[in-house]
Formats: structure tokens, C-alpha cells, sequence
């Protein structure tokens, strides 16, 4: 089931526990550790006082545990019933913009960033508004997503989506279907306007095939067709998209990023932190995909502290620090479908095998074979199993494992692997390129081995 389906709890609309719904500002998920929210700001933009008077209110009505997903959008954790609802309406009182419906998304630094080609926040306006005028209203699946993609140091090229536009040099959008930018089919590339009518064909598509419709469910080759598309070579950026954790410069433009440890902070932390940064000049916050933010304004002199700051209230600011590369979900703390706790095992793999996580692959640690946190394959996934973990390698949590690992061997398994790596490994090799020459049979196998 893809679509939001509230179910009514104690008189709150209540979001299903299932895969696929939506924690709505309306609506919110039935987890581990009470009632989850997701906010969406638009264009992923908050001023500080926003964030503030948002963490208070989590604070206050919630356990104060915020996160930031895989997708740039702010979640709050621990609301109850009778909570949930004054959380909502404080939020809208605000008056901040918020985006709803169908999630169309922009690069983090849309706007700003001085590498982007094109600014892509008009053409995204342009589209929602198109969805909203639509008549009849479109009926589509409520994680179905847009992502309009301008290019830049942080573009989108790593997040997936049902339906891309990726801005090219010569000032044409690249439509593509389902996936990133090396794996989504591309079926148009056409000029600004005449993209903004292709897409809202593929939504009414869409909208015909059902509110379980999604881009992989269309056809690319007969849209190739429908629109007059022949491939040429001409795509995506060869560039990969760093870690919003670390200092960004560039001739004129400067932006402090950072990452939550393991997707999340405490309020408190998060408030102390964002009134020292605004004492900074910070003036504008973008949330990023990977679990991370931007904090827009603080002159180039004063970043350093900004950061050491950071540093003191535990946000990630390295970005080759270990915990950038772990994938995790809430675990048994927050979710009642986690069969471990999956922060307190993502630190003992850092401690056992920090070789194995040299910002060249992600290890996704998931409580269940749902598979939340990271849906799409990774070279290690550890997920749950009936009497430890499994191991599935170059596959999503649901897949089929290479190994299955005692509770009480996890450590001395990933220190297995580590010495493996580090035992075959050819020069200049990274972990990631070491894994895939070795293979998934070597790696089960090596897990079993002492090559220490």
C-alpha cells in the first residue's frame, strides 16, 4: 500500500505503521518511541528562529529527539495522542512555508550555489502550481516524488525519484524515470516550458494507473517515442556529491554544513547551537539530503568557531568522520518494528572495523528487512535475522544474505572483515573497489576466517 492512510487513535489521525505512508504534519506515524512528524519546508529552507521555535515545540510536546532524512526533511519524534495535535497547530501558526502534497525537490543550495547551472526553484514553483491547478485533481502515491535538479556542488544526483529533471549546459531538462542520476531512464530532453507540460503527462499517467502507480510502472520506451527522444550522449554530471558535513568555500559564497549523528540530535543541543551560530551572522538554514544542513551567512572568519561549536554540541563536521557512512533507522528505540538497537551497533562496527568505512561505500544497519533508512542497494547491509544479523552484500535489506552472523560474533565478524580488506587490498585501493573485486562469495567465506 502506497498510499497516506490515517487510522483513527484515540480521536488523532494516526499514519500507518506500514511501508510506503506518510508522517504528515496531519497525520502523524505510530512508532517505537510514540508518534513521528514529518515537516517538509519549502525549498528546504528555515531561518534560525524557525528552527529554534521548532525544536522548542518538539521539546515540549515530543521526547526531543529531531532528524533530518535521507532526503533533506525534518522529522520529530515521541509525540502522543493528545499531544501530537498541539504540536500541529503550533507549527501552523507560524505561518511557515511548508511544502504539502506531491514532494517536488530542489538542491540544498538551489540559488546559491556558485556551481549549479541553473537556479532551479522557479521551474519546480512553476510545477507545483500546475499539480494544484490540475483538474481533475491528480490521484498519485503519496511518497511519489519530483526532484528538479539545477546542478551545483550539492545537486540531486544521488537522490532517486519517481520522474527527474536534470538542468543541461545547453540550457534543455533532461527528463528521466525512476531511480538516481546513473539509473533512471531518460525519456525527454526539452527546453523549460515544453518540460513542464511533459512532466504533467507522466503525472496524469500516473494518475490513471492508480494511487499505487509509480515511475518504474512506465513505460520509457514508449515515452521515448511519445516525445521524439533519441539518446546522444548528452547527461548527467560526472561529479560525485560530497558530505554536507565540513566548511564549503568558494570565491564569494561560504556555507558551514553539518551531519546529525546517526540522523539524529536532541532539541536542546540543537537550540544552544543555532542561537551561537546566528551570534555568527548566520541568517538562513537549508536543509540537505543525507541527513544534514547548511548554515547560510556566517562570514568566512568566523566558520571555524562555528564549527568547533558544532563540534561541542555533537553534530558531525568531518566528513570523513565513520558515522557519515552508516545508513541507519531509528532501531528497537524508535521503531516497534526493529528487532535491535541500531545506534548502539553502528557504534561497535565503527569501533571493530573503522577501515571498512573510508567514505567509499555505505553500510546500511537496518532493524527489520524493510529496509527504511536506505532502500536502495549498498555494498553491506546488516539486517535483522532469527538469531543475529544477516549480511547481504551489493543488496537492500530485504535481499538475499551472504551470511548470517551471531549476536554475540557481530563484532569479530566485521573485525574479520576489516582484516580481509586490509589483508588483499592493492595499493591505492579503497574499501569499496577492495569488496567488489573480492566479491560476495570471498566475503562470506572471509567472514568466517581469521586473517588476523
Amino acid at each position: 500500500m502506497t498510499e497516506c492512510s490515517p487510522i483513527d487513535f484515540n480521536g488523532a489521525a494516526i499514519a500507518s505503521t506500514r511501508r510506503g505512508v506518510c508522517p504528515a504534519l496531519d497525520a502523524p506515524m505510530q512508532t517505537g518511541d510514540g508518534l513521528l512528524v514529518r515537516l517538509r519546508p519549502l525549498d528546504s529552507r528555515l531561518t534560525p528562529a524557525a528552527f529554534v521555535t521548532i525544536a522548542e515545540t518538539a521539546a515540549r510536546h515530543g521526547n526531543g529527539l529531531m532528524e533530518v532524512t535521507a532526503r533533506g526533511n525534518l522529522q520529530v519524534r515521541g509525540l502522543t495522542p493528545a499531544s501530537a495535535p498541539l504540536f500541529s497547530a503550533e507549527i501552523l501558526a507560524m505561518d511557515m512555508p511548508l511544502a504539502t502534497g506531491l514532494a517536488i525537490e530542489t538542491p540544498p543550495l538551489a540559488g546559491l550555489d556558485p556551481e549549479e547551472i541553473i537556479d532551479a526553484r522557479p521551474l519546480a514553483d512553476v510545477l507545483r502550481a500546475r499539480v494544484v491547478l490540475e483538474e481533475p485533481a491528480l490521484s498519485l502515491a503519496a511518497k511519489l516524488s519530483i526532484t528538479v535538479d539545477g546542478g551545483g556542488r550539492f545537486s540531486l544526483k544521488n537522490v532517486s525519484a519517481d520522474i527527474r529533471l536534470t538542468a543541461l549546459p545547453d540550457n534543455t531538462w533532461q527528463i528521466a524515470l525512476a531511480g538516481d542520476d546513473h539509473t533512471a531512464k531518460p525519456v525527454a530532453r526539452l527546453p523549460a516550458d515544453a518540460a513542464v507540460d511533459a512532466v504533467m503527462a507522466l503525472l496524469r499517467a500516473l494518475s490513471a494507473m492508480g494511487r499505487r502507480a509509480r515511475g518504474r510502472d512506465l513505460d520509457a520506451g514508449e515515452w521515448r517515442s511519445r516525445f521524439g527522444f533519441e539518446e546522444n550522449g548528452q547527461g548527467g554530471r560526472e561529479h560525485s556529491v560530497p558530505s554536507p558535513a565540513g566548511l564549503h568555500l568558494w570565491d564569494g559564497f561560504s556555507a558551514l554544513g553539518l551531519a546529525l549523528p546517526f540522523c539524529q540530535i536532541e532539541a536542546a543541543a540543537l537550540i544552544a547551537f543555532i542561537r551561537e551560530t546566528e551570534a555568527l551572522g548566520c541568517h538562513e538554514i537549508r536543509l540537505a539530503s543525507d541527513h544534514g544542513f547548511f548554515l547560510i551567512g556566517i562570514a568566512p572568519a568566523q566558520l571555524a568557531a562555528a564549527r568547533d561549536a558544532a563540534a561541542a554540541r555533537g553534530f558531525v563536521v568531518d566528513p570523513q568522520e565513520p558515522a557519515n557512512h552508516i545508513a541507519l533507522c531509528a532501531g528497537a528505540r524508535g521503531c516497534a518494528s526493529a528487532f535491535f538497537d541500531t545506534h548502539a551497533l553502528a557504534r561497535t562496527l565503527i569501533a571493530a572495523a573503522p577501515a571498512l568505512l573510508d567514505g567509499s561505500l555505505t553500510l546500511h544497519v537496518s532493524g527489520c528487512p524493510k529496509g527504511c533508512a536506505h532502500p536502495a542497494p549498498t555494498p553491506l547491509t546488516l539486517t535483522a535475522a532469527p538469531t543475529g544479523y544477516a549480511l547481504v552484500v551489493n543488496g537492500s535489506a530485504s535481499g538475499s544474505p551472504e551470511a548470517y552472523i551471531a549476536a554475540k560474533d557481530v563484532t569479530s565478524a566485521f573485525r574479520r572483515l576489516a582484516a580481509l580488506v586490509d589483508a588483499t587490498r592493492r595499493p591505492g585501493e579503497t574499501a569499496a573497489a577492495s569488496l567488489e573485486r573480492l566479491g560476495a562469495g570471498a566475503i562470506g567465506q572471509g567472514l568466517q576466517r581469521d586473517w588476523e
